[in-house]
């Protein structure tokens, strides 16, 4: 019986991890999307965001349910607390990449970003990416140096996001205000995708040291 429940605390952890997996690659995606001014690819975003809405409901039931009927206390208990916490912060992070592609879809055909802030992108949407992989690969190993060392690669991302606003305000910017507000708003939503994937990696840390880091960004 103990056992059977192990397993599921272990497939809770899992799942969350596959969460994570799906909201990086959509933002690889919508990334590509935003780029590329790529249609059928932000279609594809938008139409598979259900799916990682899903997974988190169907965590969130299976973890309720693990705390209702099996009580568990210590490191079970942060487990599954972790993981409640965390599903609602990948969710998110699949919510931002679905704002992106729906930027894309509705400038369709023409381009969202101007030439000047494309490589910026490119670079955001790089590390973006890359966290939200290492994050996956955190949640499965439980490895606290390894979450702690997402730092770095979130302050280049906030490097980035606050160079965007020294772009648009530049007297140089000649793309006009609709321009300036799009690459705004989707510099945000890179940069709170970022700060997601951070927080997963916190409740990793918690998981393993019973204490919560204080790096990152975890508000919703």
């Amino acid at each position: 019986m103990r056992e059977a429940y192990h397993d599921q605390l272990g497939q809770l952890a899992e799942q969350l991890a596959d969460m994570c997996a799906m909201a990086g690659d959509a933002m690889e995606r919508a990334t590509a999307a935003l780029l590329g001014a790529d249609l059928g690819l932000a279609e594809r975003v938008i139409g598979d965001d259900l799916k990682i809405d899903d997974v988190r409901s169907s965590i969130e039931e299976q973890a309720y349910a693990l705390l209702a009927l099996q009580a568990p206390v210590a490191t079970d208990l942060r487990v599954v607390l972790a993981v409640i916490h965390a599903a609602e912060s990948v969710e998110r992070m699949g919510d931002l990449a679905l704002h992106v592609a729906k930027a894309a879809r509705r400038r369709h055909p023409n381009p969202v970003l101007s030439e000047t802030v494309q490589p910026y992108f490119a670079e955001m949407g790089r590390i973006a990416v890359e966290l939200a992989r290492e994050a996956t690969e955190i949640i499965r190993s439980r490895d606290v140096e390894r979450a702690r060392s997402l730092e770095d690669a979130d302050d280049a991302m906030d490097d980035l996001h606050r160079h965007l606003f020294t772009v648009i305000m530049d007297k140089e910017w000649s793309h006009g205000v609709a321009s300036a507000v799009d690459t705004t708003l989707l510099g945000r939503f890179y940069e709170r995708f970022a700060d997601h994937a951070v927080s997963v990696a916190k409740r990793t840390v918690f998981v393993v040291t019973g204490r919560m880091p204080g790096y990152g960004g975890d508000d919703v």
